[in-house]
């Protein structure tokens, strides 16, 4: 069953569940169209893979990571469902890259690859928008991939089991499809890139881990709408805006 997080029509913030355009909580329903869809969690952290699909290591001309490369997003960078985010101003080159994300179910530490699904709460979609003017540069991912609402994500959280591992993940810019792979090509698995993070590092409820991009990244235009569409999760949808 998939969860959704959204604010109903009286403006109180309410997880519940949906299907097939409805939203049913606490005995209610609402088409999904008259509420607003917010992320599927609050994270205190977001945890990301970078470099893990081959064609996009190939696209980047980098050599393929001995262990998951990753980086960090913080919380004011989440954006949810149908929002739309503002770019940076004057930077050139602002892309997308559409991924899965892990939404954690329950704190964690030392997790091994064996036992990783158990703490996991489910699957969503992502957008890991990227400014590449100032990536490229620098050392850290900051200006990067932390500025406000470089991580649109939702629009509901998908249990595990309804996922498959070799799911479709397709990236539409405008309706036109840039990005297309399955699940089942990412360099390092799920269970491994938990195990990884984990090592090292406390995972709180609510916290975020995404998986990744496959190659198609491109730059984002003044108006764009970008779609993010998993098999077994659904679509996350958004536009951006670049100042002039």
């Amino acid at each position: 069953m998939k969860r959704i997080r959204f604010t109903d029509p009286a403006g109180a913030v309410r997880i519940g569940t949906y299907a097939d355009g409805t939203v049913s909580c606490r005995g209610a329903e609402y088409d999904v169209e008259s509420v607003e869809v917010l992320p599927p969690s609050a994270p205190s952290k977001i945890v990301c893979v970078g470099l893990n699909y081959e064609d996009h290591l190939v696209e980047r001309d980098r050599a393929r990571p001995e262990r998951p490369r990753l980086f960090v997003k913080t919380p004011n960078a989440v954006a949810g469902h149908g929002d739309t985010v503002r770019l940076p101003p004057h930077k050139r080159r602002i892309e997308f890259e559409g991924e899965l994300a892990v939404v954690i179910g329950e704190q964690c530490r030392a997790v091994p690859a064996a036992d990783a699904l158990d703490v996991v709460a489910g699957f969503t979609c992502c957008n890991d928008i990227s400014n590449r003017d100032d990536q490229l540069p620098e050392q850290n991912n900051v200006r990067a991939k932390c500025f406000d609402g470089a991580l649109p994500i939702g629009p509901v959280l998908a249990p595990a089991a309804d996922v498959p591992p070799d799911a479709t993940l397709r990236t539409a810019v405008d309706g036109e499809v840039r990005q297309e792979t399955t699940l089942d090509r990412m360099l390092f698995s799920i269970p491994e890139i938990i195990e990884a993070i984990t090592a090292f590092m406390t995972l709180e409820p609510g916290d975020v881990v995404t998986t990744g991009t496959p190659a198609g990244v491109g730059d984002l235009a003044d108006g764009a709408r970008v779609t993010v569409e998993i098999e077994g999760i659904g679509t996350l949808a958004h536009a951006v805006e670049r100042p002039a």
